[in-house]
């Protein structure tokens, strides 16, 4: 927490501060304006403190505030006043009562696991996860007797008869990567509480500007921030959005543990906030009109949107989010060959593994993101060798759509 000790009573106006959530103030405004409380410099612009620790006026202060008797800043592993300031902003917008930011979007998942879970009890997720995430539970999740069970995204009985005693979270990233699957989070959060479980949902590629998890009955929102928070790929970090009760626990974590984010990432990402409506709304506007394009296009087999009218959860998709994202998936013909024959016919689009930028990014998931996968699990996932992902970046439509045909109309030809 900030220490606002030093605080002069003519810092505060009227702008949105702590307890911003509860404020009647639009997500673009909090987006703005929440978590910064100004020091007695009275910048307008939020500060960077890239301090490692702070001091403090007597023994009898530092005693205070590292017992917890008194709130402060005390090492920068887990009290920064600009991580705090990210921290409080995604809040606001999120609707949760309390953030912990994370040194990535992995960690953020690691650290609610350390949290929440224990030896012997198990979790129920989406097989439609991240390939990264996947080897997480696995791999070493796995190895502290924590079972992992894989359900399909869309199937609530599904979800529903996975479920044992031992169940204590169920995840889900909605829409799901690449595929685009959209999971219903209200049905999902009834199921969880009905069995006394936890709803974490992975809202990465939707954001509160599009998504808001909590406010359908979601526990937990996990967030890379690597993605659309930050919006132009320059820095890692992840973050995690409850309630004060479970979040104290996911903050204890990071405290140990010590997977942090930096005062530099937390203020890039803060900054990235200011304008992610704005830019929400423009890569969804391309990101539609190419998923148009590419089902016409005769290379191409098949386009995963949750924005067409031909997706087989547009209706649910339309009613619990306020945006169909800028990440697309579609199949082409040939196979891998195909599909890399696209990707490398590509002079604009960025050849890489990221996504949520303002440039937009091709990648093959089968060899790239997700190629740690076993071929039964890609093949569970739907992550065929013809599968391309796009994640739709801001530049000129018409250039992201010539860029793809260069290598679509040959393979077409072929």
């Amino acid at each position: 927490m900030h220490d606002h000790s030093s605080h002069d009573d003519s810092s505060h106006d009227h702008s949105p501060h702590d307890g911003a959530y509860e404020a009647p103030w639009s997500r673009e405004t909090l987006a703005i304006r929440a978590g910064h409380e100004r020091s007695f410099e009275q910048e307008h612009a939020e500060p960077i403190f890239p301090t490692s620790s702070f001091v403090y006026q007597s023994a009898a202060e530092a005693a205070r505030k590292f017992s917890g008797e008194e709130p402060g800043n005390i090492y920068s592993r887990f009290t920064n006043p600009t991580v705090n300031t990210f921290e409080r902003r995604l809040a606001a917008m999120e609707g949760g009562e309390r953030c912990v930011a994370t040194s990535s979007g992995m960690s953020a998942i690691l650290c609610t696991a350390l949290a929440l879970l224990s030896a012997g009890d198990e979790i129920v997720a989406s097989r439609s996860l991240f390939g990264s995430t996947v080897s997480l539970l696995d791999k070493y999740l796995a190895r502290f007797g924590i079972v992992t069970r894989y359900v399909e995204l869309s199937d609530l009985d599904a979800w529903e008869a996975a479920i044992t005693p031992a169940t204590k979270l169920l995840f889900a990233e909605t829409p799901s990567n690449p595929l685009s699957e959209v999971a219903d989070i209200a049905a999902l959060a009834d199921i969880a509480h009905r069995h006394r479980a936890w709803l974490a949902i992975d809202n990465c590629f939707l954001t509160p500007a599009l998504q808001r998890p909590l406010a359908l009955g979601a526990d937990l929102v996990i967030h890379s921030a690597t993605k659309y928070l930050d919006g132009q790929g320059r820095a890692v970090g992840g973050a995690v959005v409850g309630g004060h009760d479970l979040l104290e626990g996911v903050f204890g974590a990071v405290r140990t543990a010590g997977p942090c984010l930096s005062p530099f990432n937390a203020w890039i990402f803060t900054k990235g906030l200011e304008t992610l409506g704005l830019r929400m709304r423009a890569h969804c506007d391309n990101a539609a009109r190419l998923a148009e394009w590419l089902e016409a296009h005769p290379a191409v087999e098949r386009v995963y949107y949750s924005g067409l009218a031909s997706h087989p959860q547009h209706a649910l998709a339309s009613r619990q989010q306020a945006g169909f994202g800028a990440v697309l998936g579609f199949t082409v013909k040939g196979g891998q060959p195909g599909a890399w024959q696209v990707i490398d016919a590509t002079r604009l689009l960025s050849i890489t593994g990221n996504l949520g930028d303002v440039k937009s990014t091709i990648t093959h998931p089968a060899s790239t993101t997700h190629g740690r996968l076993s071929s039964e699990q890609k093949q569970a996932a739907g992550i065929v060798p013809g599968l391309l992902r796009v994640s739709v970046g801001l530049e000129a439509l018409t250039d992201i759509r010539t860029d793809l045909a260069r290598g679509l109309d040959a393979l077409a030809r072929s």
